[in-house]
């Protein structure tokens, strides 16, 4: 009897143990819902994690967190010290994956498990306009080019270095992109290598930057997992990013985030900073009581100041629109703006028309497209932008994202297709380049807020007025 008693205990107790034993040695999935935690591996550059006074952003943070959103869990990230340490993932690391812009290349697939990509870069050599500008690979003689060690820009140099056996470079671990891009700034090294997308963004904080040629063919961005038979959260990951590609949300996030405008030259860039120390001001005090009068960012306002008048007072157009926020004589009265080269009339005037346009957008759109779409109606008319987003909707567009409705503005140009719509005729490819711009200039002057003082070696150059 007491024997019988005790295989029972020693039965039950081994159950137990057994049970206990396969709670703690779950699948990958199920030990992120338990911890109730994603922990991802990533980096601090403009295309990944970034922190300022407006908080925490970036393509890599909101994409990771969108994710984690979608298990149901909080999300922790981990930032090594170096690159390289991005790329040490195995299953026995306190990360569950990396998302760090990382490109899909052969030799980190001998190590690592890619998801499908999201999007494509270049790597593009970088140079600064007081040095010659080299046309290939076989230009590079200086010993002062770098890049970061660990990455796919060292790896394609390495591919490169057999058939050009002059080609030298140096690998460097403890810094940053940023950091590499900003000696180049200062002279301290002739050549560096950046993603394309990083250089788009970075260019306009140095502006005496610019890329001289692609380094290689483009590259897929993806999230890394380390190797293993557990594909649980690998599978999930998978399944969201489809999803992702599929309803619209990686699209979005380029647009937000590396959609911008690409047309902004040298002279542009450093246009637009000599006009921050000279005009921008003066009027700094207008445009945050106008925004916090009509409930909007004050970097919106002047940034719509910036494209209207490069912040000229006195700017008068063809067409007999002027002022700061270049108003017609007929929105000025609507606006009540009795005097148009009134500084402070002019914002005020702007500030509200732009409220009303916001008002008359549909509610069911969401920020930012709703921000676009009232710009669009502030820069063609509430009737054009309409004919668009119908124009969106025939052809299987979302009338209610941006991304969508800029592809078919254009469209209100074209005799194949203006005849079809309610307004008619319109230059559709100016709003589109009007709110790209815009969105430059407002991430240019966060970036000049942040940073008033300019690099001490930036050459003054003597411009045009504008």
């Amino acid at each position: 009897m007491l024997k019988t008693l005790i295989l029972k205990l020693a039965a039950i107790y081994l159950t137990l143990y057994f049970l206990s034993g396969c709670s703690k040695t779950g699948s990958a999935l199920e030990s992120v819902i338990q911890r109730d935690e994603l922990i991802v591996l990533t980096r601090e550059s403009p295309t990944t994690y970034i922190t300022n006074k407006s908080g925490t952003s970036g393509f890599e943070y909101e994409l990771v967190s969108l994710f984690a959103n979608k298990l149901g869990v909080k999300v922790r990230f981990i930032f090594p010290d170096e690159f390289n340490d991005l790329l040490q993932l195995t299953t026995g690391h306190s990360a569950d994956f990396a998302a760090a812009a990382l490109s899909i290349t052969p030799e980190r697939e001998k190590r690592l498990l890619f998801t499908p990509s999201y999007y494509s870069i270049t790597q593009q050599l970088v140079y600064n306009y007081r040095t010659r500008r080299p046309r290939s690979t076989k230009n590079l003689t200086s010993p002062f080019f770098e890049v970061l060690a660990g990455t796919s820009h060292a790896e394609n140099l390495q591919k490169i270095k057999p058939s050009q056996p002059s080609l030298d470079w140096t690998e460097t671990a403890n810094t940053t992109v940023t950091e590499l891009v900003g000696m180049v700034d200062t002279g301290l090294l002739d050549y560096t290598i950046v993603d394309s997308h990083q250089f788009q963004i970075l260019r306009t904080q140095f502006p005496m930057l610019n890329a001289a040629f692609d380094i290689s063919e483009p590259e897929e961005i993806a999230w890394a997992f380390a190797k293993s038979e557990d594909l649980s959260l690998y599978n999930e990951a998978v399944k969201f990013l489809n999803e992702a590609k599929k309803n619209g949300t990686i699209a979005q996030l380029q647009d937000k985030y590396f959609g911008y405008s690409k047309q902004l030259d040298y002279v542009g860039i450093r246009t637009f900073r000599r006009h921050f120390k000279t005009r921008f001001p003066h009027l700094r005090t207008d445009f945050e009581q106008a925004a916090k009068k009509y409930s909007l960012e004050w970097s919106l306002l002047a940034a719509v100041a910036y494209q209207e008048s490069h912040w000229n007072p006195k700017a008068v157009s063809p067409t007999g629109v002027r002022g700061i926020m270049m108003l017609t004589k007929a929105t000025a009265k609507q606006m009540k703006v009795a005097n148009r080269l009134d500084p402070s009339q002019s914002i005020d005037g702007g500030a509200h028309y732009l409220a009303t346009r916001l008002k008359r957008i549909p509610s069911r759109i969401v920020e930012p497209d709703r921000t676009w779409m009232a710009l669009a109606s502030y820069n063609i008319g509430l009737g054009h932008l309409e004919d668009a987003r119908i124009l969106t909707q025939k052809q299987g567009g979302n009338p209610d994202k941006w991304i969508d409705v800029k592809k078919h503005l254009p469209l209100l140009a074209d005799k194949n297709w203006y005849p079809t719509t309610k307004y008619g005729y319109a230059r559709g490819n100016e709003p589109v380049t009007y709110i790209s711009n815009v969105r430059q200039y407002i991430r240019m002057l966060e970036q000049l807020v942040d940073n008033p003082t300019p690099p001490q070696n930036e050459i003054e150059v003597q411009l045009p007025a504008l």
